[in-house]
């Protein structure tokens, strides 16, 4: 009988920078945040598309690297507000606590005449939050990335899917070779340290996590404590959702 396949706790983040080339390659494997998000999702019961899984997932994927290959410190958020199929997708990454999270918006979503791409950055370094705004043409995630990097971090990466949910960021730094950063493909970028002079810089650990909890989700109802039957419109009892987990609350009108 063979033994059941480990998952580890946590996903190992990798930032890589290869010389000569002057890029900074961030990857890792995502199975352990992947089987976490699942497990949240069959807790509270959620399902959704394949293909809105998959998007989620990719954006959950992409979100980490990028955290990785930004400095310390910093909170970022992006939602990604689609037409076709009309979906919200929100995901959140925190550097300090080395935490992803996200979920999907598919009821009461406002249709776009475009589709578009918010990143919101925190860093007590920034006098205020730095927001990002891009038009995007298409469903895949990585695509998204590689254009907000062109538009808002105004250096080119590139992103790539490999096996075994292996996903990986290359980022150009000053002075990078330009002719071999826009000839790599996948196969390249698995052989990446096989066929180039690399160095690993640093190496975190990611995992799923929101850290909600009723007490955090009462104040986003305070505006309702002086009308409260507009609230629960006759029940003794609501259902709130978490805005970033999507987990579920039970609120009564005496918790208000």
């Amino acid at each position: 009988m063979s033994e059941p396949i480990s998952v580890e706790e946590f996903t190992k983040v990798e930032s890589i920078f290869v010389r000569h080339r002057n890029v900074l390659a961030v990857r890792a494997q995502f199975t352990p945040i992947y089987t976490d998000h699942y497990l949240h999702l069959m807790e509270q019961k959620i399902r959704h598309a394949s293909e809105l899984d998959q998007m989620l997932k990719d954006t959950l994927a992409m979100l980490t690297l990028h955290a990785v290959a930004r400095p310390w410190a910093e909170t970022i958020a992006w939602t990604i507000n689609l037409r076709a199929p009309r979906v919200n997708l929100f995901a959140s990454a925190s550097s300090l606590e080395e935490s992803i999270v996200g979920r999907l918006f598919t009821e009461g979503v406002r249709e776009p005449d475009r589709n578009f791409f918010y990143a919101q950055t925190i860093s007590e370094k920034l006098p205020e939050p730095r927001l990002s705004t891009l038009e995007v043409d298409d469903r895949d995630p990585l695509h998204w990335v590689e254009q907000y990097y062109k538009q808002s971090e105004q250096r080119p990466a590139r992103a790539f899917r490999l096996d075994d949910e292996v996903f990986v960021l290359i980022v150009a730094q000053p002075d990078f070779d330009e002719e071999w950063f826009a000839s790599l493909d996948k196969d390249a970028v698995a052989r990446l340290e096989q066929d180039e002079e690399t160095k690993v810089l640093e190496t975190r650990k990611f995992h799923f996590h929101c850290g909600c909890n009723l007490e955090k989700i009462l104040p986003v109802l305070g505006s309702w404590r002086e009308k409260p039957d507009e609230l629960f419109e006759g029940a003794d009892e609501i259902t709130i959702q978490c805005p970033r987990c999507a987990a579920s609350y039970l609120v009564t009108r005496d918790m208000l």
